[in-house]
């Protein structure tokens, strides 16, 4: 009996020495830049991850959700107040968000995980060698641009000019209309981007655009996304196709995306902080990318602009609406 009692003790001894995180409750910030279904998706497959790990709320961990609604005063009040409380964790979603949660938590030594950043390295979160060597790591969305580019020329074979509305406080954005500057002339387009300010400068900005382009692309720009309603219904008047970057966009009334899955995005970051809350440390975590992308395609959009696919197209298509 009291070895059986030994083996017992020795048994909950290891446990709690090899997963001390496991046995303590844990607060963990998250901070959401905009309210849109991307971001959510990901925020669901970061709550999945962490439980996947370990982590289960009501158990050991007790999340803070907070949403900046696209405002960047908010944002910054937001994560100030994860740091001040000191929680053991910030979540940033979204670049905007990730980079006032490192600059809230720095200073309190408050291990900060991003998630949906389309560029960590030009938000000063990493190095180019995907490390930080601070307390920060995460995931990042970067676009398949050429994929996408490619895909507009296969629906669009004889346009020549996209427009991309964006906003110019977003670093990922910025990053984003770069690359698709360096890329377009390979697909015979070019670029025609358009920045606004906040959300209300859309319907004007939409206006001076249409006229200029054969079809608009849309980022993971999230004030843009924010206002999606009012980009479809701009250039649904105008008889303009907009292309989306992932699945929801799609879902929402863009034509078709070549785009990642932001519930897997999630579930990887979720991953990346539960290594984190187990002891490892973010500064050599290097920063990680869903580097696959899917054809999610909106049929009834497709018909409304009379775009036809390729049998390739249609073969590798996964078909989606908002029903």
């Amino acid at each position: 009996m009291k070895k059986a009692l030994g083996f017992l003790l020795m048994a909950v001894l290891l446990t709690g020495v090899l997963s001390p995180a496991l046995s303590e409750t844990m607060t963990v910030g998250i901070l959401q830049f905009a309210e849109h279904p991307s971001l959510d998706n990901c925020r669901y497959g970061f709550i999945q991850g962490m439980a996947d790990m370990g982590f289960r709320e009501g158990e050991n961990v007790v999340y803070d959700y907070k949403n900046a609604q696209a405002d960047m005063g908010v944002n910054a009040q937001i994560a100030q107040g994860f740091a001040d409380r000191q929680v053991t964790l910030i979540l940033g979603i979204a670049t905007p968000s990730a980079m006032a949660a490192f600059n809230a938590a720095e200073p309190y030594g408050i291990p900060v995980i991003y998630s949906a950043i389309t560029d960590p390295i030009a938000a000063m979160l990493a190095r180019d060698d995907r490390l930080s060597g601070k307390n920060v790591t995460g995931t990042s969305d970067k676009l398949p641009v050429e994929k996408q580019l490619q895909m507009i020329r296969s629906f669009l074979p004889d346009a020549s000019k996209i427009g991309i509305l964006y906003t110019t406080s977003e670093v990922n954005s910025e990053s984003a209309i770069k690359e698709y500057e360096a890329k377009a002339g390979d697909f015979g387009f070019e670029i025609v981007p358009m920045g606004i300010a906040t959300g209300a400068d859309i319907p004007m900005a939409m206006d001076a655009l249409l006229p200029k382009v054969e079809c608009l692309c849309n980022l993971t720009d999230n004030t843009v996304v924010s206002y999606l309603p009012v980009v479809l219904d701009k250039a649904n008047t105008a008889g303009i196709p907009v292309f989306g970057s992932e699945v929801e966009q799609v879902k929402n009334g863009c034509a078709a995306s070549e785009g990642l899955d932001y519930v897997s995005l999630g579930r990887q970051t979720g991953i990346l902080a539960a290594r984190v809350l187990q002891g490892e440390d973010a500064g050599i975590i290097p920063f990680e990318q869903i580097v696959e992308s899917r054809l999610y395609v909106n049929q009834a959009v497709l018909d409304r602009f009379g775009i036809t696919m390729t049998p390739e197209d249609i073969d590798r298509a996964e078909f989606v609406s908002n029903d």
